[in-house]
């Protein structure tokens, strides 16, 4: 893999050295930037591989940033949030984010997620087509026409393409095909994507799950594989199987 440049958005200089000094240290190359000015001239320079994103920038609206990023770019973004910052959590996965991680975070944490975003960015850049397993990964799985690689988090759609989907929706896909015919709450959603760091909001979850369906519906307006059931949640109505 070529040197990978990381944008690392902060306010707060020590986390930015912080973060420098351990991507540095695993051989990425690193940019810094306090504010939205600063990312913008970061851009003007060079185009990142993958930026993390501080939502609390103090005067400077991070999700402000986000949105500015997305007018113009794909990159990965792996948001940075506060334990209780939930609604810009939702938001900020709203507006295409690819990941999140919470303070206050452990560095190897922080390092195996951007890793994960990159290897999801590459596998969409790549030539399109169904992918085959590398040598020591796991079977990939078929549903519906799709092909699922848990191993490289990577979904192929029906026509071959490689899908844009963010970190959260593999997640969320994931979680569906573990238990395939059930009827899940959303709670019970949830703590399967993230377990206790997430706080039960029915929006955020049928809002991932309608822009699940986005991708892998033949018709996201009249759903077959992710169906919802009233009162409740949803449920997964195929199994997915092994593919040689």
């Amino acid at each position: 893999m070529s040197e990978k440049r990381i944008l690392v958005v902060d306010d707060d200089p020590k986390i930015r050295d912080l973060l420098r000094r351990c991507l540095e240290a695993e051989a990425f190359h690193v940019d810094e930037a306090a504010d939205g000015a600063g990312v913008r001239a970061a851009f003007d320079m060079a185009q990142p591989d993958l930026v993390t994103l501080d939502l609390n920038l103090g005067a400077q609206d991070g999700l402000e940033i986000a949105r500015d990023i997305r007018r113009t770019s794909d990159v990965p973004i792996i948001m940075i949030t506060g334990k209780d910052d939930v609604i810009d959590r939702v938001v900020g996965l709203e507006l295409g984010a690819d990941d999140y991680i919470t303070k206050p975070f452990h560095i190897r944490e922080m390092l195996a997620r951007v890793r994960t975003v990159l290897r999801r960015a590459e596998g969409r850049g790549g030539a399109p087509g169904p992918r085959h397993a590398d040598p020591d990964s796991g079977p990939l799985l078929g549903l519906d026409g799709l092909t699922i690689d848990r191993d490289r988090m990577i979904l192929t759609d029906r026509d071959g393409q490689v899908s844009d989907l963010t970190t959260a929706d593999f997640k969320l896909l994931c979680a569906f095909v573990d238990n395939p015919k059930r009827v899940l709450s959303r709670d019970r959603l949830m703590d399967l994507i993230d377990g206790p760091t997430w706080t039960p909001l029915d929006r955020a979850i049928d809002n991932q799950v309608a822009r699940l369906r986005k991708k892998i519906e033949r018709d996201p307006a009249r759903p077959l594989l992710i169906k919802s059931v009233r009162g409740i949640g949803y449920t997964l109505t195929e199994a997915a199987v092994p593919k040689t």
